[in-house]
């Protein structure tokens, strides 16, 4: 288990970034054969893309509801994120494909994305008794003293 940071901690990612949400929504509990499927895709890309840092995952964390499976993503810029999506040699567009083909709009299972593109200036955070989560698992943190200590400062820190 990560260890606490007993400490008022910040971070900050150079540049650019992506945050990039993705999940499922089980609507038919009993249609196994299509929600499974989906549901066992994203694991798979998830190791893939631990395995290979270049491809631009900086940091990831799953969340699981009662019908609901999310995933909040850290990516070193949209590009890295649309080169993965549309790259024949990785496991997201086969399952892709799989989706479309097997389930498509049948009401099944939903699938859904939402991309936000952060520029620098744009983003601000806080973390205190926290091991690194979120931006501060996907970047670096840094103490949250002096032009660091409230929101609207740490907002042109990021600048």
């Amino acid at each position: 288990m990560t260890a606490i940071r007993a400490e008022r901690l910040c971070a900050e990612v150079d540049g650019e970034f992506v945050v990039f949400l993705i999940g499922m929504r089980i609507n038919k509990w009993w249609k196994i054969g299509s929600w499974l499927p989906v549901a066992i895709a994203m694991p798979k890309m998830l190791i893939e893309l631990e395995g290979k840092p270049e491809l631009g995952l900086m940091h990831y964390r799953n969340h699981f509801g009662l019908r609901n499976i999310w995933v909040v993503q850290y990516w070193r810029s949209f590009e890295h994120l649309e080169a993965y999506a549309r790259s024949a040699d990785a496991a997201h567009l086969p399952a892709w494909q799989a989706f479309n083909k097997a389930v498509g709009s049948n009401g099944d299972v939903g699938i859904w994305h939402e991309t936000y593109v952060i520029k620098p200036g744009a983003y601000e955070n806080i973390y205190n008794n926290m091991p690194p989560f979120g931006l501060g698992a996907a970047g670096t943190l840094v103490e949250a003293r002096g032009h660091r200590k409230a929101a609207r400062e740490r907002l042109k820190a990021t600048a």
